[in-house]
């Protein structure tokens, strides 16, 4: 495959005019855009989307996106041309995007294609973690430097996305395929045990307190809730239909969980471990993030838009309207 970037790159910029380049240091919300193929800029106080950053990556796209520590940069691994497990290009880079100049200033190369295509920043270390499937590893980046430090072997295909505890020493992945987890070790960089879940699953999350980490049964509406302890399952939790991304609110009191084919987000408590509501979105919820103050979750919807969730009153205070099938998010302070 012909190469299509560089390790330095000119500023390559696709944007709409509504408010001074700098004000993208200030809180934003950040959407990956997948047909699209750019990163939108959001004003989450308006709701307005006020800039696009265009990824330039001819016949392959990013998936999801993660921020430096800083809030001044923005990583977003370009994963390829198709989906998790279906032939196609396969992605090598990950760019690294300029948010007060809202400019695409470099990529780091993995030096063959991979697939790139969850990041996590950890705050601890200050490490940036990036799934990379066709490896069957997790990549370790210096966030500063810019550079390739390790990574750490999963033992299983299709590593698609990672969630890490709190206080940066272990990993998880949800391997779609093989409908497996993935515990590590990201102090050893050592896989420490894979956990048999279901014939498929997709996306994960972890609790606050690290003691649970959840994924979803792509075969069965069902929630699978792992204990990190004995790193098994410990229980199932009925979903209103297939789950899909997940997160859980910072009190530590409710899971919430996308379900694309009802158009809602169903709501567990984890006390009971049942669906205690379900919230009406846009078409098809992908991926949920709780904002840093624990008030609002923000879901992105694959018909363009991104449902803001009150989640003191339980209900959507607003569709934000983004680009073309919106997935990956993250916040930007």
């Amino acid at each position: 495959m012909r190469r299509l970037v560089f390790q330095y790159r000119l500023p390559l910029l696709s944007f709409f005019l509504v408010c001074s380049p700098a004000s993208a240091v200030a809180q934003s919300l950040l959407v990956v855009n997948q047909v699209d193929a750019n990163l939108s800029i959001v004003d989450p106080a308006s709701g307005r989307e006020v800039a696009t950053v265009a990824e330039k990556t001819v016949g392959v796209h990013g998936h999801e996106v993660a921020v430096s520590a800083d809030g001044r940069t923005a990583f977003v691994p370009i994963y390829g041309g198709s989906g998790v497990g279906i032939p196609g290009i396969d992605g090598h880079e990950m760019l690294l995007i300029d948010l007060p100049t809202r400019a695409i200033v470099g990529d780091i190369d993995f030096g063959h294609g991979v697939r790139p295509h969850c990041a996590v920043l950890d705050p601890t270390s200050g490490l940036l973690y990036v799934t990379t499937e066709l490896d069957k590893t997790v990549t370790v980046v210096d966030p500063k430097t810019r550079k390739i430090v390790g990574a750490v072997p999963t033992g299983q295909d299709e590593s698609h996305m990672l969630a890490i505890s709190h206080d940066g020493r272990h990993g998880y992945t949800a391997n779609v395929g093989p409908g497996t987890v993935s515990v590590l070790d990201l102090v050893a960089r050592k896989t420490v045990s894979v956990i048999p879940v279901s014939g498929k699953v997709q996306r994960i999350a972890i609790s606050t307190d690290d003691k649970l980490v959840f994924t979803t049964d792509q075969t069965k509406p069902q929630l699978a809730v792992i204990d990190t302890a004995t790193q098994k399952v410990k229980t199932w939790v009925p979903l209103p239909g297939l789950g899909y991304g997940t997160a859980a609110t910072w009190d530590g009191h409710w899971l919430l969980v996308a379900i694309p084919s009802t158009n809602q987000v169903a709501v567990v408590d984890l006390g009971s471990m049942r669906v205690a509501r379900r919230i009406d979105v846009d078409a098809k919820p992908q991926e949920i993030l709780i904002r840093p103050d624990g008030k609002v979750a923000y879901v992105s919807c694959a018909a363009g838009k991104v449902a803001a969730i009150d989640l003191e009153k339980w209900n959507v205070q607003k569709l934000i309207v983004v680009g073309n099938y919106p997935d990956g998010l993250a916040w930007a302070k």
